[in-house]
């Protein structure tokens, strides 16, 4: 649904980030960061502003030019700064009237606290999981908020705020490789570095996969919860019953049931 937004003057910038595919693991436009471009496609009559905190060489960023944005703004920090710190110090003196976020990024520490972080440094509210912005204009807009089950829930929002794009909003167009060729890139070089202290605490190594408990024992003391553990499996048995009447078949089921006490 695209708003209504004749004689409108309001600034749209759509925070972006580099993606990352689930299962080849390549680098390509993150999904939700996508839908977040194309809802502000329609909406800034004066251009839409795409901007990203990180490595302006990243290939992936031309994916985003070419959904049709003819030019992109990387704020060139390294992989241990903080981009909150760049991002708010940079919109602070823009002001725009809405800014638009992916719920959360699909590389880098992908904790999905960026929009409220940035909220918080900027002092503007934050509506999460925006299906779309229904309309606009210059002190507040409408809009969808996607709930559980298909629901939608109407809300009304002053200017500025942050919306957290969800998946239910619209699909982003197709990537076209001449727009995307063809795109400028902005690089700004001077902009706020600050080291991100909570991620440099961090120790990162690959996911393990966790064992999975079997069978739930109930036991009160340690030398039983020793003797379960130990305990050989005791479903070796068991009965193949062919050929037989179907009452007997059918009672044999029901004594398993019985003493597995599945029934009672």
């Amino acid at each position: 649904m695209q708003p209504d937004n004749h004689n409108l003057t309001c600034r749209v910038t759509a925070l972006v980030s580099v993606g990352r595919h689930p299962e080849s693991g390549r680098a390509r436009r993150a999904e939700q960061d996508a839908r977040a471009v194309e809802m502000g496609m329609g909406l800034s009559c004066y251009g839409l502003e795409v901007l990203h905190a990180g490595d302006p060489a990243a290939e992936a960023l031309r994916s985003y030019a070419g959904m049709g944005v003819p030019w992109l703004r990387v704020l060139a920090i390294g992989e241990e700064d903080d981009a909150v710190a760049a991002l708010s110090n940079y919109l602070r003196g823009r002001d725009p009237d809405i800014i638009l976020t992916g719920g959360r990024a699909e590389s880098g520490e992908s904790s999905g606290m960026l929009p409220f972080l940035l909220g918080e440094a900027l002092g503007i509210p934050v509506v999460t999981g925006v299906a779309d912005i229904v309309s606009l204009n210059a002190k507040e807009a409408s809009v969808l908020q996607a709930l559980p089950r298909g629901q939608r829930r109407a809300l009304r929002v002053s200017l500025p705020f942050i919306a957290s794009v969800d998946m239910a909003a619209p699909a982003p167009r197709q990537n076209a490789l001449g727009p995307a060729a063809r795109a400028r890139i902005d690089i700004e070089d001077n902009v706020c570095r600050e080291a991100d202290e909570a991620r440099r605490a961090w120790q990162e190594e690959p996911a393990r996969p966790r064992p999975k408990r079997l069978k739930v024992v109930k036991a009160k003391t340690a030398a039983d919860r020793f003797r379960a553990a130990t305990a050989k499996s005791q479903s070796a048995g068991g009965r193949v019953l062919r050929d037989r009447p179907t009452r007997e078949m059918a009672q044999a089921i029901f004594d398993l049931l019985l003493e597995e006490g599945v029934v009672r």
